[in-house]
């Protein structure tokens, strides 16, 4: 089988009644790029944690109790919810129309394991991450109960990214970063190779490079190895002190590839063929980049795949962002035949989820002032007041002469010498004589 099938992605639909934070929500999801938008407390995150769980069946919170985010998903009042999904199965669409059971406080689903075929790989706001693999996670029905043969999910803290994840029993389910990377580098292996891969097309957009350095020690009183990243003033620095932005993408390239290797492992021992297919969930996917990151972090997770395997992976994105910078970077890329934006409105009184049409704005001010982020314009609060105040001004018949002057000695002082609203505003007082 080819390392990636053309099969088309997983998730296709979410119709939610009576949960979350509207009466009535609605996503199709394009086969490739999916972005949200929308001011902070509307859902975004929600809808991403109700994705993860119609292709999974559990909360990420319910997976482990650590997590401060991910919980389950609860009905707006007592009246009758529901959570109706579509994804590809192994043969065909899957529908399902899941209730919720207030005595039980749970959601109704089918018996038995998911029937998507495909990853699932979730990075939360937070750090955190949560994978399910269908070669490692899955489980059996036996008489009317679900009987877990293996973990449901692999979800991580923040921490266990980087220390590792350990089992109720005390098994190892992942080693973390640190003991990973610096196994991976010691045997100079494919899986570091695809690391290294990962870090350069990451870091070839950005201001600071991405390349791994050599391992060192940070502690008399910690023995691990630990990987560094080569800074562009020749020093290498210790991932654990890397910054906020480098963490997160180094923690993304990471996972991508122990995703891979260890489900090709598992693959093997069950004798079961390779997955074809993977949902990426990115909450926030600007959160702590620098803006030179955020340009081409989109573009770079789209092709990223490609470096991980010998083949173009077929991957379906799903992300929220915050960033007018992200929204003009992927105006390249955008294509409405399998690319979709949906946005998330307070209006009237009611959170409002819709699709909208792309359209170009050419750049991250313009963007500011969209539908995205229905901003009234891209300057500071106060000069946008100044602004308006101005604006007024000049629809005056006969205003004070000593106004016109400390506004535009406010002006001069607010605004760049080559604002184009500067330009007209003292060309249009000129011509009305009003300043010389």
């Amino acid at each position: 089988m080819s390392l990636w099938s053309k099969e088309p992605p997983l998730l296709k639909s979410l119709r939610l009644h009576n949960v979350g934070p509207a009466p009535e929500m609605e996503l199709d999801f394009g086969d490739r790029m999916n972005l949200m938008t929308g001011d902070n407390g509307l859902g975004k995150s929600f809808m991403l944690d109700i994705g993860w769980w119609a292709m999974t069946r559990k909360w990420p919170a319910e997976v482990n109790p650590n997590l401060t985010v991910g919980k389950m998903a609860l009905p707006i009042d007592p009246r009758d919810a529901t959570i109706e999904f579509v994804f590809t199965g192994k043969t065909r669409p899957e529908k399902y129309v899941s209730r919720y059971q207030p005595k039980e406080q749970t959601w109704t689903g089918r018996p038995g394991r998911p029937s998507n075929p495909g990853l699932v790989l979730y990075a939360m706001t937070d750090g955190s991450f949560a994978l399910w693999d269908p070669a490692r996670n899955y489980w059996r029905h036996q008489g009317n109960m679900d009987v877990q043969d293996r973990p449901p999910a692999y979800v991580f803290s923040p921490v266990e990214v980087w220390n590792g994840l350990s089992a109720e029993n005390g098994d190892t389910l992942c080693n973390g970063l640190i003991r990973d990377w610096a196994g991976w580098q010691r045997e100079q292996g494919a899986p570091y190779e695809h690391l290294r891969r990962l870090l350069k097309v990451f870091g070839s957009s950005g201001d600071e490079s991405l390349e791994p350095g050599e391992l060192t020690r940070i502690s008399l009183d910690d023995v691990r190895d630990m990987p560094t990243i080569r800074m562009p003033y020749e020093r290498d620095v210790a991932v654990v002190h890397a910054s906020s932005g480098m963490r997160r993408i180094l923690a993304l390239s990471y996972f991508l590839v122990w995703t891979w290797e260890e489900h090709k492992r598992a693959a093997r021992q069950i004798g079961e063929e390779e997955t074809g297919r993977l949902v990426l969930l990115i909450d926030e996917i600007d959160a702590h980049l620098h803006p030179a990151w955020q340009r081409s972090i989109v573009s770079s997770i789209l092709s990223v795949m490609e470096n991980l395997t010998d083949e173009q992976a077929e991957v379906q994105l799903i992300a929220t962002t915050h960033s007018p910078l992200i929204m003009a970077s992927v105006e390249p890329i955008f294509d409405d035949s399998k690319d979709a934006w949906f946005d998330l409105d307070f209006e009237q009184g009611e959170v409002k989820l819709q699709p909208r049409e792309f359209r170009k704005h050419g750049d991250a001010g313009s963007w500011l002032i969209s539908e995205a982020f229905d901003l009234k314009s891209s300057r500071a609060p106060e000069y946008e007041a100044l602004l308006e105040r101005s604006a007024s001004l000049l629809e005056e018949t006969d205003p004070d002469i000593d106004q016109i002057k400390k506004t535009n000695e406010e002006l001069a002082l607010a605004l760049s010498p080559t604002d184009e609203f500067l330009f007209n505003w003292q060309y249009i007082c000129r011509q009305k004589g009003w300043l010389p």
